[in-house]
């Protein structure tokens, strides 16, 4: 039996909104054993995150949300694979905006556990910095993949369409902060952090009134 385990790719490229485009480096998050692995978030560069995979089942590629960043290499990774891409049907708006001629293949729904190579990744709908924003929580793994919902120092950006800043700050209220303080968050962007680490500044917004 080999050991479940969490691997990191930073990728760079381009993040697209509202007219504006932006350089980004993006966390790309593999999950899984010797066998087979889950892909969080198939940014940029599909050959680099293929590499890593190596020779290894991709069961799934999981976007925490459908901003352009997040996805863009998602349905060359799919096709070179095999792998299943799985979206928050919230997204779809957003996703067709990259992809308007392939669908993601799967819907996540709130609650439900995607499983490979020993990993249980829980299903968290967290809107607000997209409305299908999900954020994967493995109890086994103490982590939880927060995409852009929840940075180290904050709340994902909320500026632009389809984002809400109250809803945001709902979300991580009702859904992150609940999780034990030393789970590790491993975000879509930059550093990780934890819960731990990041509740009393997200308290006081909330305390705020938002």
């Amino acid at each position: 039996m080999t050991t479940t385990r969490v691997e990191h790719l930073v990728t760079s490229g381009l993040f697209s909104l509202d007219g504006g485009t932006w350089d980004v480096d993006n966390n790309v998050w593999i999950v899984g054993d010797d066998h087979e692995a889950i892909v969080i978030d198939a940014a940029h560069d599909a050959d680099a995150i293929a590499e890593a995979v190596g020779d290894r089942r991709l069961t799934a590629i999981v976007c925490t949300h459908a901003h352009n960043d997040h996805i863009d290499a998602a349905p060359a990774l799919a096709e070179r694979t095999g792998a299943t891409i799985w979206l928050h049907r919230d997204d779809l708006p957003l996703w067709k905006q990259t992809h308007p001629d392939r669908e993601p293949d799967a819907w996540l729904v709130d609650g439900q556990t995607i499983e490979a190579g020993g990993a249980d990744l829980r299903v968290l709908h967290t809107p607000g910095h997209a409305p299908g924003a999900v954020c994967l929580y493995d109890p086994g793994l103490g982590t939880v993949f927060t995409g852009d919902t929840l940075f180290q120092g904050g709340p994902g950006a909320t500026g632009r369409s389809f984002s809400h800043f109250p809803t945001i700050i709902d979300s991580i209220r009702d859904r992150l902060l609940s999780l034990p303080p030393e789970t590790t968050v491993r975000t879509g962007h930059g550093d990780s952090t934890t819960i731990g680490a990041e509740a009393p500044q997200l308290q006081e917004w909330i305390a705020r009134g938002h």
